[in-house]
């Protein structure tokens, strides 16, 4: 007997994706709370935290950090705000992905210590280049001797200003279309702004990677006035719609959005 064959609308369709991504969400905030992260200034995750077996076995079966990044990772981490840094496995695919493309110049938006200015510039060539953006000039002083101790000081270019003076000084540049990565956590109230410039600055087939694109949870119902949340929402309602890109959303930190520019 031939059994009918179940044919979803594309509205239907998107329903049960957004459906299966709600579930996955709540599966992540149950663990989050039967098993609290070991440092309680982490982000919130979707994955099993960082202390569980199956999480440190993932990290010991695919983690291959240079010894300078593991050591400006644990240093950061002290800081005060070092849990918003970039998760370890955050930054080797954004290193591994760099490398499959072949990058050569890379920004990277949100300096902090420079733990994900360096990642970068390990996987990019001799000439490679990051240009780096921040306001404070404190965190990456704390980061400087571990690139100059990799080797990698020469190829972090930091610009101290905003970000978006530096987008387009290098847009003015003529810099448009060259660069084949972009790495985006700074303030979410211009993250749209900061997607539009960065789309302009890649290549085809450059790679952008926003960060913290689930604001902890906050995405599904802003609160009143929450400025940051409402922002991140909204890019990520654009970037769904953008014809410009192929989009990955993963459930790796906070949230990691990989768009791909055609």
């Amino acid at each position: 007997m031939n059994l009918p064959v179940l044919r979803l609308s594309v509205p239907a369709a998107l329903a049960l994706g957004s459906a299966a991504l709600g579930a996955a969400f709540a599966t992540g905030l149950f663990l989050g709370r039967r098993w609290p992260p070991w440092r309680v200034r982490r982000q919130q995750r979707l994955l099993p935290p960082e202390d569980s077996p199956l999480w440190q076995y993932l990290l010991s079966r695919s983690m291959r950090e240079h010894p300078a990044l593991r050591s400006l990772r644990l240093l950061t981490l002290e800081q005060p705000q070092g849990g918003s840094m970039m998760t370890c496995e955050q930054a080797q695919l954004l290193a591994n992905l760099a490398r499959l493309i072949k990058a050569e110049k890379a920004l990277d938006l949100g300096t902090f210590t420079g733990y994900s200015a360096l990642a970068l510039a390990l996987a990019l060539p001799a000439a490679g280049r990051v240009v780096t953006c921040d306001v404070d000039a404190g965190p990456p002083e704390v980061g400087r001797p571990l690139w100059r101790k990799a080797e990698m000081e020469h190829k972090i270019d930091l610009r101290l200003q905003p970000a978006l003076e530096t987008l387009d000084e290098l847009l003015a540049a003529g810099e448009a279309g060259t660069f084949d990565v972009a790495v985006v956590d700074a303030d979410k109230e211009n993250c749209a702004a900061y997607y539009e410039r960065c789309l302009q600055l890649l290549r085809p087939g450059g790679v952008l990677a926003i960060l913290r694109v689930l604001w902890r949870g906050e995405v599904l119902q802003p609160r009143p006035g929450d400025v940051a949340a409402e922002c991140v929402r909204n890019l990520n309602e654009r970037i769904l719609r953008d014809v410009r890109v192929l989009v990955s959303l993963l459930p790796l930190g906070d949230g990691l959005t990989l768009a791909f520019k055609i």
